[in-house]
Order: C-alpha cells, then sequence, then structure tokens
C-alpha cells in the first residue's frame, strides 16, 4: 500500500475503494466557485474560465476497463469534464466537453452516446444496484431491492449526449420521478451537430448528492452534506455508440466495469477551498446557535476566512477574544453582534442585527 501514495488520481482509484483509502493519497479535486460566482445552467461555459486545467479530467484518464488499459483515441473522441461546488450548497455542477467523429442520440432506448455517472457522497460503499445485492433473489425479493435499495445510498445517472428527443437522464433507480427535476437537478447543452455527424457539445449540468434518496418522497431523503476537503466517490463511464455496424466504447474513469453498481470501485474527489486568487483577503462570518432560551447562553462559530485573531461584541456590553466564544445574556433582548477579525492580508467586519433575540417585538 505505501507504494500507491505517489500514483496519479487515477492509479489511486484502481488501488483501492475511497472507503477504505478514507480520502489519503491523490484524490481528483473538485473546484470551489466563489459564493458570488456560481455557474448559470445556460448553454454558455464562460462561467467556468475561472476553473484551471489542472481541475480538467479528460481522454486521458478515461480507458476500457477490460484490462487492455486501451484508451480512446482523441481524433474519434476527446472528452473534457469539470467538476465544481459552492460551499453551503449540496450540489456538484459538471462542464462536460467532447468532440466526437459520430454523435448517435437518434435511437430509442439506451442506443444512445452516454455520460453515466454515479455519485456516492458519502462514501458509504457497497452495491447501489439491486442485482448486485447478495441476497436479491433469496431474502429480498426483485420488487424490494427495486423499491427499497437501488439508488438510495449512491445514485447511478445515464446522461444522454445529447438528449434529442428523450428526457434528458435515465435516472437508474425509482427516484426518477423527482430526482431529475428542479430543484434536485438542471441541465443545458450546447451543440449543432445532427445524428451521426461529427461535432462538438458542451454540457452543463448539476446533481444533488444523497446520502438517502426515498424512492417516493424527496421530503424523506437526505442530502449529502458537503463540506471544504471533505472526499466523496464518484466515477463516470463514456458510452460511445458509433451506430450501425460501428463499436460501442465502454470509456471508464474506474478501472472496474462495475462500478456502475458497485459503489466500492468509485473514484476519490476533494472537495478543494478557494483558490488563492479567488479567496477574499479577510472576509469575516460567523454563525450562532442558542444553547439555552432559559438561560439565554448562546453559542458563537467563527466562519471566518484568512482571520488570526478575533474581537466580538456581544452587543451587551460584554466582549470576547477567543475565536468560538459562548456567552450567556444577563437579561432578554435583541441585541446588535458585532465580529472584527484580523488576518495577515487585511481586517474585515460583520455585524448581524438582532439575529440573537430572547424577546419579541414590543405592540406599536
Amino acid at each position: 500500500m505505501p507504494a500507491l501514495a505517489a500514483l496519479s488520481a487515477l492509479a489511486a482509484c484502481a488501488a483501492a475503494p475511497p472507503a477504505a483509502a478514507g480520502g489519503n493519497g491523490p484524490a481528483f479535486r473538485i473546484f470551489q466557485f466563489p459564493a458570488d460566482a456560481i455557474p448559470r445552467i445556460d448553454e454558455d461555459a464562460g462561467d467556468w474560465a475561472m476553473v484551471g486545467p489542472g481541475y480538467a479530467i479528460g481522454t486521458g484518464a478515461i480507458a476500457a476497463d477490460d484490462g487492455s488499459g486501451r484508451r480512446p483515441d482523441p481524433k474519434s473522441l476527446d472528452v473534457r469534464v469539470r467538476v465544481g461546488w459552492v460551499k453551503g450548497l449540496n450540489r456538484l455542477y459538471f462542464l462536460y466537453e467532447a468532440q466526437d467523429d459520430y454523435w448517435s442520440f437518434a435511437q430509442p432506448g439506451l442506443a444512445n452516446d452516454i455520460f453515466e455517472l454515479v455519485v456516492d457522497g458519502d462514501r458509504s460503499g457497497g452495491p447501489l444496484i439491486a442485482r448486485f445485492h447478495p441476497e436479491l433473489g433469496k431474502a429480498l425479493s426483485h420488487h424490494d431491492g427495486w423499491f427499497g435499495f437501488q439508488n438510495i445510498h449512491a445514485q447511478n445517472y445515464h446522461i444522454f449526449t445529447p438528449a434529442g428527443d428523450k428526457d434528458w437522464a435515465m435516472a437508474w433507480g425509482p427516484q426518477a420521478s423527482w430526482i431529475k427535476r428542479l430543484p434536485w437537478s438542471n441541465i443545458a447543452y450546447r451543440y449543432d451537430f445532427k445524428h451521426g455527424a461529427p461535432g462538438r457539445l458542451v454540457m452543463e449540468f448539476w446533481i444533488t448528492p444523497f446520502d438517502r434518496a426515498d424512492p417516493d418522497d424527496p421530503a424523506k431523503s437526505v442530502e449529502t452534506r458537503l463540506t471544504e476537503d471533505q472526499v466523496i466517490a464518484m466515477a463516470w463511464a463514456v458510452i460511445d455508440d458509433d451506430g450501425p455496424g460501428g463499436k460501442r466504447g465502454f470509456w471508464n474513469l474506474s478501472p472496474h466495469h462495475t462500478m456502475y453498481g458497485q459503489a466500492s470501485q468509485l473514484c476519490p474527489f476533494r472537495l478543494m477551498p478557494l483558490d488563492p486568487g479567488l479567496a477574499k483577503p479577510a472576509a469575516a462570518q460567523w454563525s450562532f446557535r442558542i444553547v439555552d432560551r432559559v438561560r439565554r447562553t448562546v453559542a458563537f462559530r467563527d466562519e471566518s476566512a484568512g482571520a488570526t485573531s478575533w474581537k466580538w461584541d456581544f452587543g451587551d456590553g460584554a466582549s470576547s477574544t477567543e475565536q468560538h466564544p459562548v456567552h450567556r445574556y444577563a437579561t432578554p433582548g435583541k441585541f446588535v453582534v458585532t465580529l472584527e477579525v484580523v488576518g495577515p492580508k487585511g481586517t474585515a467586519r460583520l455585524q448581524k442585527v438582532w439575529d440573537v433575540s430572547f424577546t419579541g417585538d414590543p405592540p406599536k
């Protein structure tokens, strides 16, 4: 295992399932977009100009999963995928760019060029497609395998490139009635080729990863909470359908063909912090939680960027220089709380008016 630490991100994916790797060693990187630069799903990839080339996962990272190590000929198929996230939103953003010598999308069903994406947000691992469940057909019926297991702890999307007259994806599970719609996903394409012709496709989309995607009800589902420096498990395959008489390539980011239904065969991806050039020199931010309403005790949490010292004004005449102070208010009231931070590159200040309150508004 120690020799694997020096391998590339793709080799790290081949070496061990992310659940076992625990985020150690190389991982593919997911770009963090600033909150004021969230990419729009609008067929214009200009929002992704800030995402450097080091985040692009190209044709050289996908290969045949038959053990041959064959890779696509870029003259026939050339792809580039970039993945992004935004702090505070449980969404994964994707920009898929591909040049193909034959685009297939006029036939019914799965006879289509496809970008097959599998996401396991909490790296729970194990099978996600019922056919791989060890008890299917025994203790687990096929009916219960579909409605009680498939796509629940990890999700598989067959995304049609392009969709043509189809819905944009086959979500391989009973969640298809809701998971492919706003507010859980969105997509846009840009292309000008016809079926059977060569050309370039640009596809922007986002999805919501789920620790538990309920078969029927999104209100009963649990989104994966995305946090900075977190490692999630993910992989994709580019299925290249070259039409009648042509070969159908299955080019995989994972070395395992069955990654489509086995979450333990996915690759590690790390949610990166803001690139230094995009981060503000200093930015004050904080949150709070009332831990005892009767005793009026509040736990404050610093969420500032670039800060090395803190000064809190709790709005009742008391103050603190702790990073994460706990404060008890002596009397009820509506308080103006201020945090001032200092860092190597600057200072910042944030005041919240009446967020911390232990009394209602007086009658007019």
